[in-house]
């Protein structure tokens, strides 16, 4: 997954499909972005929430309408799309309708899930867990691999180490590259502040650019954004997504940087 630029990767959209017209004018906006900056982009959007910290939070539309306008964008944006499972029923059920399948940072050891992620056949994207070292993402990309696929990356989005807010590590991404497959940084979830003790999660939102610019200068292969038109109004997740209207000025600050980079490099 790499341009002939040298630029990183973007995994972006919504937190949660909430309906066809958000999905597209999210997916489409981003597209254009990423055409001109020669980035390749893949849609972000998960098809359901399970891990909501109150019994009432929104967990979605619908698993098959919200995969079908997974499938929508994927044709009529053009663009590779990834979602997010959490059984090995799901994985074999999203696998229909995306090209990538997401693990979640609470269930990357799940070793059952892992496994049968592996099996569809798609690439596999591991969240690594809050409470894991980076050199501890080597087992379960082994598991990934074992299963006959090494379609696999990892993404860093931060560790607990407290009550209510998560840190990242840059020494973490050079440890995870040694482990031979893409290392993506995910800049909103790891500017969460969650187990708020109202039940609704918070963030960082305004730490979103320094973080991110810190992951591409560090080496990071591609980056995770979850962004909305009106995060104020997100169903999910509100708290620490970028605005979409500011993704465009982002990407372009940060392809500045990996260019740059790239020159050293040289």
């Amino acid at each position: 997954m790499s341009s002939a630029s040298g630029n990183f990767f973007l995994f972006a959209g919504p937190c949660v499909i909430e309906g066809e017209e958000m999905a597209l004018e999210i997916a489409e906006k981003i597209a254009t972005v990423a055409k001109r900056l020669d980035m390749p982009y893949v849609f972000k959007g998960s098809y359901r929430k399970a891990n909501r910290s109150r019994i009432d939070s929104f967990t979605g539309i619908g698993d098959i309408q919200a995969l079908e306008i997974l499938g929508k964008v994927r044709k009529q944006v053009g663009v590779p799309v990834v979602t997010d499972v959490h059984s090995v029923e799901e994985a074999r059920l999203a696998a229909d309708y995306v090209d990538i399948i997401q693990i979640p940072a609470f269930l990357c050891r799940q070793t059952d899930l892992l496994v049968a992620a592996a099996k569809t056949g798609k690439m596999v994207n591991i969240k690594k867990g809050q409470f894991l070292s980076p050199e501890a993402m080597s087992f379960a990309v082994q598991k990934i691999r074992d299963a006959g696929n090494n379609e696999v990356a990892v993404t860093e989005r931060g560790t607990t180490f407290g009550y209510y807010d998560l840190v990242v590590d840059f020494r973490g991404f050079p440890e995870m590259k040694k482990i031979g497959c893409p290392v993506i940084y995910d800049a909103t979830h790891s500017l969460q502040q969650p187990n708020q003790p109202k039940g609704v999660t918070g963030g960082l939102p305004h730490l979103i650019e320094p973080m991110a610019r810190a992951a591409v200068a560090v080496g990071a292969d591609g980056l995770f954004i979850e962004t909305h038109p009106n995060p104020a109004v997100a169903k999910s997740d509100g708290a620490n997504m970028l605005r979409l209207d500011l993704i465009d000025g982002l990407l372009e600050r940060l392809t500045e940087i990996r260019m740059t980079i790239n020159k050293f490099k040289d």
